[in-house]
């Protein structure tokens, strides 16, 4: 299993832009109903900070994620639309319920 989280912080301005955009990749991944991973992004109180985490169960399995055309254009600017850049972290889930 593996876990990949990433946090960045978005400029207030473009904060709920970003949000849609996630919006239409769970969209996306609700219509395919892919298996195989676990995908979950919180946005945070201060409303500018978004965490994104993926537990892939099967590692060595297709990246389905990556390959939606809303995830995509997801990432295509998320650069510009960021006052922190993006940060990715490998993790190690050592528990969890549900």
């Amino acid at each position: 299993m593996t876990t990949t989280i990433v946090q960045y912080r978005t400029k207030p301005e473009r904060a709920e832009e970003n949000q849609q955009l996630i919006n239409a990749v769970f969209g996306e991944l609700e219509l395919r109903q892919p298996d195989g991973f676990t995908y979950k992004v919180f946005r945070l109180q201060d409303d500018v900070s978004f965490i994104h985490v993926m537990i892939e169960h099967d590692p060595g399995g297709p990246d389905l994620v990556q390959d939606l055309s809303t995830f995509k254009a997801f990432v295509a600017n998320i650069v510009d639309r960021c006052e922190s850049p993006p940060v990715e972290t490998k993790a190690l889930v050592v528990g969890g319920y549900r």
